[in-house]
């Protein structure tokens, strides 16, 4: 294209907030304003994002709409998306007017503040996803962490400090890892352009304690078992907004790190810490869905579920099969819309009640039926049950995984099962039984703003289940050139050795 529309694509949404800065006037007026801007410049981002999707080929590996400017000597402004990153992009374009509707009356301290807040996050994560200069990269990689931490240790619950600051240090520890290792890399490649080392070859060693580093700031990300406490209090303290983008977004960016760097830069580390992180993500589909079943607020029982959803992800990616990396793909798609409208599905109740907990509700099917229709929906989508998005993705990856080794796959499929137990029975203690409490007698259904919500958010869950053809294509290229590169430098390195070994 002879635009940069990925470039705006990525700073629009600044431009939204730096309107908002401007605005004066009374609060009320302020406010609103402040809503109907945000709202505006997301609509506008996600539309000439779409623009991306109908320009985009998904017959070509290579990145697309790249542009590339001088900027700091040893680091260039360099943007570019693939059939890997552009997906989420698109979500993350697409969830954003949804998160600001959400917003819309639950929010009344500081609006302005926190509409200019939402906005910068969409730049930071829109240039996660886009960057192809690793400067860059850690420079919107860290910079969302800003805005996410504002969001929840300003407008969350009684102990939102306490799980802002714990959510910040826990991945800022990570990530000051990442940071060595990315100078390393620079100083044995002599540049921080993705492109181009994506193809380098680093030596194993170098390999080996860079894939650890990059591991540690992802897996905090994700987040992977053990360190990932940090996420149910992020989770239960942060408005309905902010899990939504938390889980749907910036979870991905993990995953997304692990098919960026891990996978194609250090193929051979990959390929040797496979047992370990095949070792970690059955842990934690079992363990967190275990926990999962002890929750008695809703946001923590969908948290732990993100975590046990998430070891799906990681165990398709390091099965580096093609299928398995398309389901991981998909499946971090699929749940970003999936457990984004959980999430939203307890805003709903929580804006009536002002209550998580399992044990104060009971019965809403008899006042709330539009609401309890979406919420079961999202409920089997949760599950995986075929014909909905959570079932394509969960499938993909289990049969790349058994197709590298069968027990992993095996004890992951218990994470199935123990899904259905934990999700049903929330189900069931919400929605179902008699109505009893005085407090839900007056409760009332979804309204036209929710409905709003959520509809889109159906639609994809039901379409992404039936014709998941589309997703899969757009990335079905790349994921093929990663794989082949992949394989080809493990080859490489077992010749080597079986030369080694017969030349002693």
């Amino acid at each position: 294209m002879n635009w940069p529309i990925l470039s705006v694509v990525t700073f629009l949404p600044l431009v939204g907030a730096l309107f908002i800065m401007l605005v004066r006037g009374s609060d009320r007026v302020a406010n609103g304003t402040a809503r109907w801007v945000a709202l505006w410049a997301t609509l506008v981002t996600f539309a000439i994002s779409l623009v991306m999707v109908w320009r985009f080929d998904p017959s070509i590996a290579e990145f697309q709409f790249v542009e590339r400017h001088e900027w700091l000597g040893f680091a260039s402004y360099h943007m570019g998306v693939d059939g890997i990153s552009l997906p989420f992009v698109i979500l993350t374009t697409a969830l954003m007017p949804i998160c600001i509707l959400a917003s819309w009356t639950a929010i009344q301290v500081r609006v302005k503040e926190y509409m200019i807040a939402f906005l910068v996050l969409e730049t930071l994560m829109i240039g996660t996803f886009s960057a192809l200069d690793l400067v860059l990269f850690y420079l919107f990689f860290e910079g969302g962490l800003i805005p996410m931490f504002l969001i929840i240790g300003i407008w969350g619950g009684p102990r939102r400090v306490y799980a802002s600051f714990k959510f910040f240090l826990y991945t800022l520890a990570g990530s000051v890892l990442m940071l060595l290792a990315i100078m390393a890399m620079y100083w044995e490649s002599g540049t921080t352009d993705i492109v181009v080392l994506l193809h380098h070859g680093f030596p194993v060693g170098l390999q080996k304690w860079a894939w650890v580093a990059f591991f540690a700031s992802f897996a905090v990300k994700m987040p992977m078992w053990p360190v990932h406490t940090w996420l149910p209090d992020a989770h239960v303290e942060a408005p309905t907004a902010g899990s939504v983008i938390l889980a749907a977004i910036l979870l991905k960016m993990g995953g997304y790190g692990f098919l960026r760097f891990s996978l194609p830069m250090f193929p051979s580390a990959s390929h040797d810490f496979a047992p370990f992180v095949f070792a970690l993500s059955v842990v934690a589909i079992v363990y967190t869905s275990l926990v999962a079943l002890m929750q008695e607020d809703m946001k923590k029982l969908i948290a732990y579920s993100s975590v046990a959803h998430m070891g799906f992800v990681t165990m398709g990616i390091f099965a580096a099969t093609s299928q398995g990396v398309s389901g991981a793909v998909f499946q971090m798609i699929s749940h970003g819309i999936v457990s984004g409208a959980l999430f939203l599905c307890v805003g709903v109740i929580y804006d009536r009640l002002h209550t998580r907990e399992i044990a104060a509700y009971g019965g809403l099917v008899n006042r709330m039926p539009l609401y309890a229709f979406v919420f079961m929906l999202f409920t089997m989508a949760n599950v995986g049950l075929p014909g909905t998005s959570g079932f394509v993705g969960e499938f993909l990856t289990l049969i790349g995984t058994f197709r590298i080794n069968t027990g992993v796959a095996f004890l992951a499929t218990l994470g199935i099962i123990l899904s259905a137990c934990y999700a049903l029975w929330l189900y069931r203690k919400v929605v179902f039984g008699a109505l009893t409490k005085p407090s839900l007698m007056s409760i009332k259904d979804i309204g036209l703003r929710e409905a709003v919500i959520f509809v889109p958010l159906v639609v994809l869950t039901i379409l992404l289940g039936v014709a998941p053809k589309p997703v899969l294509d757009v990335s079905s290229a790349s994921v093929a050139q990663l794989i082949d590169g992949y394989n080809h430098a493990i080859g490489t390195k077992t010749a080597a050795l079986t030369a080694e070994q017969a030349a002693r």
